[in-house]
């Protein structure tokens, strides 16, 4: 249980409301997909749209995890310019600006993009010419999630073949996020789409599935190289739903001040939609987790204000008290703020930049 002392130390130095991560539970984290990934014989390849800190995304690398994978080129931009190389981005890239800036990030990284559709993949040969190398593309497909991605083994195996013939460019394989329960018809996409390229020349190097929640089925997918998971760095109240973390794998936590208890049964929190941001977390009761008083509920929010539901809590907090919410959706919250606060246990180390917060393109 944390201090009363220790929280309100950290809040007197950085604010309230901060949000807070410990860095042994993000290094225990690490470890445990590090290694479950490592059995499975696939390869780690983070997803950063969580964490978008290089320097976290260093501490996976060491860890054992072959690259990273980013949702935008202006994440892989930040991570590049921290030292991170190898770097997959799991979403289309059009525009002449943007296949402009790819082209300037391959001269000097080994970057794979994704695309899922002939309009993407025709305008990417720029990209590799201007980097002077070719530029790995994998084809993205939906196998019932009804994403992005193409839904047929059909469509996936012509935009190979148009990789294939385009210049500066070189087919790499596929890429999807399959729905938990669809991993069967998943592999027989694969295997549809491997058998007739095969007969092409054309070989899958990269077969990548993705999502936290997914981590229940690392080896499931024959042929599967490499996994994309990206939540389990910090965790939050959907991954401890699916199954797929407890609240001692929650690494990160939003410290906040009840400002208001203008009657018994309701109060005030100093975090609001700008803060824990109103993502229902697929179908969560309220609005975050409260450690201290877990029949409390975030039910209600104004920008700058959390509503509180105190009807069901024995013990309720005052005016002043600080308290520790794991947020629904932990990677919309890190692209909130500027900063993390790091901890060990009752230890401040200091501050993590989010220096690839607001990459929106």
């Amino acid at each position: 249980m944390t201090s009363s002392a220790f929280k309100a130390s950290l809040i007197r130095q950085f604010g309230s409301p901060a949000v807070v991560i410990d860095l042994d539970v993000v290094e225990a984290n690490i470890a445990r997909v590090q290694a479950a990934c490592d059995a499975a014989g696939v390869a780690n390849r983070p997803h950063i749209k969580t964490h978008k800190s290089p320097l976290i995304a260093a501490m996976q690398r060491d860890a054992g995890a072959r690259g990273i994978t980013c949702q935008k080129l202006g994440e892989a931009e930040v991570m590049a310019a921290g030292g991170i190389d190898d770097i997959l981005i799991s979403y289309n890239i059009l525009g002449e600006d943007k296949v402009a800036r790819l082209g300037g990030l391959l001269r000097g990284t080994l970057v794979t993009v994704a695309a899922d559709n002939p309009v993407t993949i025709a305008g990417l040969p720029k990209a590799g010419e201007i980097a002077g190398r070719p530029l790995p593309v994998v084809v993205e497909c939906d196998t019932g999630r009804k994403r992005a991605g193409v839904e047929t083994p059909g469509e996936a195996i012509a935009l190979a073949r148009q990789i294939a013939a385009s210049p500066h460019l070189a087919f790499a394989g596929l890429l999807m996020y399959p729905p938990e329960d669809r991993w069967p018809q998943t592999q027989a996409f694969v295997d549809e789409v491997r058998a007739a390229l095969r007969a092409d020349g054309l070989e899958l190097k990269i077969v990548s599935t993705g999502g936290t929640p997914n981590m229940a089925n690392l080896g499931q997918l024959k042929g599967a190289t490499e996994h994309r998971a990206g939540t389990y760095i910090f965790n939050d109240r959907m991954m401890m739903a699916c199954g797929q973390a407890t609240l001692a794998d929650c690494a990160l936590q939003v410290y906040a001040t009840v400002v208001s208890r203008a009657a018994p049964e309701r109060g005030i929190l100093d975090s609001g939609s700008k803060t824990l941001t109103a993502d229902p977390g697929g179908g969560l009761d309220g609005y975050g987790y409260i450690i201290e008083h877990p029949q409390a509920r975030i039910h209600k929010f104004a920008e700058e204000h959390g509503f509180l539901d105190l009807a069901a809590c024995n013990e309720r907090p005052g005016v002043g008290d600080i308290v520790r919410i794991i947020p629904n959706h932990v990677c919309v919250v890190c692209n909130m703020v500027d900063r993390y606060v790091a901890v060990r246990g009752e230890t401040i180390i200091g501050e993590i930049p989010v220096a690839a917060r607001g990459r929106l393109s």
